[in-house]
């Protein structure tokens, strides 16, 4: 069976037609399904869009409010039951269309089938944050994103396994996806307009979700402080050092500036170095308090002789 997670927030005006679409595609695919779809709070009748078309094979959850996007993935992951799912938006933007594709590539064995999305068409208004946003955190973050590869894509039962493993309350998807591994392909589609209603990602919250993206992923911002620290240490003691030598050679030009200058020098130097040190070990614990597993076995001798050669992969290691 397929399940299909869908997050959706005052998306009433998508629902049915999105619902459509999907069972023409899963018709002809002539495979079980269920569609999960999550309300994250709406406060528009998307609540009761959803009352009204409920029945197998759709089913809903619906938030006490506005959780956010992260909270429903999760949401639908816990309570999906196919071997695979398929994550993907409620505004019409990623089409059901590629559903076909998506199996098929799993089918042939790939983890994690990935729809990337280009960027002809889109708004330069929203292309451009975009891009920022990829940029930086590629240049500060430990897993590496590329542009246009969003949450809508396909993932085995293996991967959902280990994502729920994570325990962690602040989530990004677009990371954990990329950190728990597994094979993965891509698949590209064009930008689609929405159709119905209108987005309510805007420039603020987009980097409210590239600082999430960036502290949920490393503590290299305090080891950049570590290393300014250390930086400006060393050249403060080059600096204090060729003051004295100036003032052996020249004599004092201005009484007490040599011994100001070389205090404030170093105490700043010093203190800011320290405070890399303690962003070290505050970033470590940091680490450590996510508790996520060391490492994830995607197959072993033993699931190989227990599934009789089908792969299957169940264990994680703290």
């Amino acid at each position: 069976m397929i399940s299909i997670v869908i997050p959706v927030f005052n998306e009433a005006g998508n629902i049915a037609g999105l619902v459509t679409e999907i069972d023409s595609v899963m018709t002809v695919l002539d495979r079980q399904y269920e569609v999960i779809f999550i309300d994250d709070g709406s406060t528009d009748g998307t609540l009761d869009e959803l009352k009204r078309i409920a029945g197998s094979p759709v089913r809903y959850l619906s938030f006490s409010r506005n959780f956010g996007k992260e909270a429903a993935i999760i949401a639908g992951l816990e309570n999906a039951q196919g071997e695979a799912v398929i994550i993907m938006d409620g505004d019409m933007q990623h089409p059901p269309s590629l559903i076909s594709e998506m199996i098929e590539q799993f089918e042939a064995g790939f983890d994690q089938v990935v729809a990337k999305r280009n960027r002809a068409g889109e708004p330069l208004s929203r292309r451009l944050p975009s891009n920022l946003f990829y940029r930086l955190m590629n240049f500060t973050s430990t897993v590496r994103l590329v542009d246009g590869e969003g949450d809508f894509r396909l993932i085995s039962r293996k991967v959902v396994d280990a994502i729920l493993l994570l325990s962690e309350n602040n989530r990004f998807s677009k990371g954990i996806f990329e950190w728990v591994g597994f094979n993965k392909t891509v698949i590209e589609f064009d930008h689609i307009s929405r159709e119905s209603g209108r987005s309510t990602f805007n420039p603020l919250k987009l980097l409210d979700y590239a600082i999430d993206g960036i502290s949920a992923f490393n503590h290299r911002p305090l080891r950049i402080c570590f290393y300014l620290g250390l930086g400006v240490l060393v050249t403060s003691i080059a600096y204090i050092l060729y003051m004295f030598v100036n003032i052996l050679i020249n004599g004092v030009e201005v009484p007490g500036y040599f011994s100001i200058i070389a205090s404030l020098l170093l105490l700043g130097s010093i203190q800011l170095f320290s405070l890399g040190m303690i962003g070290e070990y505050v970033g470590r614990i940091y680490v450590e308090t996510k508790n996520r597993p060391k490492y994830i076995v995607r197959e072993s001798s033993e699931s190989e002789a227990e599934q009789g050669g089908q792969h299957e992969t169940k264990q994680y290691h703290q």
